[in-house]
C-alpha cells in the first residue's frame, strides 16, 4: 500500500514501517503511531541486548580469567597475541551493547528517541559482529590448546560460517524477501 506523509511524499508500508515487518503507523489493519512504534522498536533493542549483554559479559569475564592460568603461562607467542586480539574484541563487544543504555540516559527526555533508537540499533549490529568475533577467536584460541593449529583454525573457521550463516545471512534473506502477508495483514513475527 502506498501512503502519503504530511510533506507529500508518498512512502510503501515496507518503507516506512521499522524493519518491513510490520504495517506502518497509519496503515490498513495498523492502529500503531510513530510514537508507539519508536517505544516498540526501543524494547525490542532492550530484549535483544539483554540477551546479547549476558553472552558478551560471561564469555569476557571468562577471558579476563585465562591470563591467570598456568596453561596461559605456556602457550606460544601467537596465542597469546591472539589473546589480547580476543580479549580487545570482547571489550569492544561489550562497549558496543550497553552503550545503547548510556545514550539513553545522556539524551533521556531531551524528545529524542527516534535517534537514539536509530543508533542503538545500529550499536547493537556492531556488537553483534563484535561478539561473533570474540566467540571464533576463542574457539580457535581454546582449540589451539586442545588440537593442532590446522584442525583447530578449520573447525573454528566452520563454526564462523555457521555464525555468519545463521546471524547475518538468513536474516538478510529474510529482509529480502519482504513480508509475507497471510489474511492482508502482516505477520506478528518479527
Amino acid at each position: 500500500m502506498t501512503t502519503t506523509d504530511g510533506s507529500g511524499t508518498a512512502t510503501t508500508d515496507h518503507e516506512s514501517s521499522c524493519c518491513g515487518r510490520h504495517p506502518a503507523a497509519g496503515s490498513q489493519g495498523s492502529e500503531e503511531s510513530p510514537r508507539e512504534r519508536v517505544n516498540r522498536r526501543w524494547n525490542e533493542i532492550l530484549q535483544e541486548t539483554r540477551v546479547a549483554q549476558t553472552g558478551v559479559q560471561i564469555l569476557f569475564g571468562f577471558l579476563l580469567s585465562v591470563a591467570f592460568t598456568q596453561t596461559f603461562r605456556e602457550l606460544e607467542e601467537p596465542s597469546k597475541v591472539l589473546y589480547v586480539v580476543t580479549v580487545a574484541l570482547g571489550a569492544s563487544a561489550t562497549a558496543a551493547l550497553i552503550a545503547p543504555v548510556s545514550i539513553h540516559r545522556f539524551l533521556s527526555g531531551q524528545s529524542m528517541k527516534d535517534e537514539v533508537v536509530s543508533y542503538a540499533a545500529r550499536l547493537v549490529m556492531c556488537g553483534l559482529v563484535l561478539l561473533a568475533l570474540t566467540i571464533g577467536c576463542t574457539l580457535l584460541l581454546i582449540l589451539h590448546v586442545v588440537l593442532s593449529g590446522t584442525v583447530a583454525t578449520i573447525i573454528a573457521a566452520v563454526v564462523m560460517i555457521w555464525f555468519v550463516l545463521c546471524w547475518y545471512v538468513l536474516p538478510f534473506r529474510l529482509s529480502r524477501q519482504g513480508p509475507r502477508s497471510t489474511t492482508g495483514a502482516a505477520s506478528s513475527t518479527d
